[in-house]
């Protein structure tokens, strides 16, 4: 596909990870954007290492830095997010919750926040009760932003499902939910669009 005709493709942003290597949360927001591209979007993705780059937010700082500038004005031109987050003692990590509280740089644009926004979810963590928890927190946080979780989450319990190098994992089953979360975000962007266009 040409480069220009890329540029031309909606774009679906990817938030997540862990700040010390590339994490098992990375890999599956990896798994899941790339669903998205192949239903026809493109795609950015801040992992850990983007994320580490952003400094705790400051409400008042009077201004932002190139990493903080970068972050809002592609988040400004998703027409979808998928959002994945390592769990915590039973929450969202401090790097993807201080990602997300630097949209309130966009409160005042005409779109403001997630406004209208598929948001698709995917929660990991080392046993079951924290990726319930966790995707909970996500989608508390996703409608106080106006967005919309899409219907279907991703919990991956990282004891049974571990990823590769190459996209892949040991659990087909968890290629399948990743693969659904970038489909379902890919197919309710075109309403969001349509509202916001």
């Amino acid at each position: 596909m040409a480069d220009i005709a890329l540029a031309d493709l909606p774009l679906v942003v990817g938030i997540g990870g862990t700040i010390g290597g590339v994490s098992s949360t990375e890999r599956a927001l990896k798994i899941a954007l790339d669903s998205a591209s192949r239903e026809g979007f493109r795609t950015r993705m801040f992992g850990g290492a983007d994320m580490a780059q952003l400094p705790l937010y400051d409400p008042k700082a009077t201004s932002r830095t190139d990493a903080e500038q970068e972050f809002v004005e592609t988040v400004r031109q998703a027409s979808a997010l998928i959002i994945a987050s390592p769990g915590y003692h039973g929450s969202i990590s401090g790097v993807v919750k201080n990602a997300l509280d630097l949209l309130e740089e966009t409160s005042g644009d005409a779109r403001p926040y997630l406004a209208d926004m598929p948001v698709g979810l995917i929660a990991t963590a080392y046993g079951w009760q924290a990726t319930g928890s966790t995707i909970a927190a996500l989608r508390s946080i996703v409608h106080a932003l106006r967005g919309w979780p899409t219907p279907f989450a991703a919990a991956i319990n990282t004891q049974i499902t571990k990823f590769d190098d190459v996209g892949g994992a040991n659990e087909p089953s968890v290629i399948q939910q990743l693969t659904l979360v970038g489909q379902q975000v890919a197919r309710f962007a075109p309403l969001a669009m349509a509202t916001n266009g």
